[in-house]
């Protein structure tokens, strides 16, 4: 198999992403989601110092949306933002792909395998990852790397286990999605492996 040349995507890790109306278990939502972002933090660490590209996605959401731009949800949370010169693609859709630069800028780069991060579980991690798949990139996706917020019929724990265990050898031809927990993702400037499947 050739060397993947990769990138790190954190996609809509921001301030306001899981602030959403009457939430039973805030507190238990929020602890959780600083946890994911110490691993993405980490993710972004290994990236940086082997010279990954870290590629950020931030939603730009309606007027009156939490993610509305330039209001208090929107930025970027200041634990794992983006330093100068790395890309911050804007997006108003689930699919990072639909109507942003995403796509030529990877291919740009020459950029065949994304390592998956951020926000949130069911909407935007969940639609990315199989359009990335479907448009010939290998993904991994960290499986503590992403969070969503309960819905009215499962919690959170519930949502992301779903679709930790769903996506996994999820492919499209040749193409397919692992997923991992963060600890055992190893970046290197050209190839992000993890132990090869028995």
């Amino acid at each position: 198999m050739s060397a993947a040349k990769t990138a790190l995507l954190v996609i809509d890790v921001q301030r306001g992403i899981l602030a959403l109306p009457n939430l039973t278990r805030k507190k238990e939502i929020d602890q959780a989601l600083d946890e994911t972002v110490l691993c993405i933090a980490g993710l972004i660490e290994k990236a940086r110092t082997a010279s990954v590209p870290v590629i950020y996605i931030q939603h730009d959401g309606s007027p009156g949306h939490r993610l509305e731009p330039e209001t208090s949800g929107w930025p970027i949370r200041t634990e794992i933002a983006p330093r100068p010169g790395e890309p911050v693609i804007h997006k108003r859709a689930c699919d990072a792909f639909f109507e942003t630069t995403l796509g030529p800028d990877l291919a740009a780069a020459g950029i065949n395998q994304l390592v998956i991060c951020g926000c949130m579980t069911q909407y935007c991690i969940d639609t990315t990852v199989r359009r990335a798949v479907s448009l010939g990139y290998d993904i991994i996706l960290a499986n503590d790397g992403h969070m969503t917020a309960d819905t009215r019929t499962l919690p959170f724990e519930q949502i992301i286990a779903h679709h930790n265990a769903l996506l996994d050898g999820f492919d499209a031809g040749k193409h397919e999605v692992r997923v991992c927990p963060s600890s055992e993702i190893r970046l290197t400037r050209r190839v992000s492996d993890l132990g090869r499947r028995s």
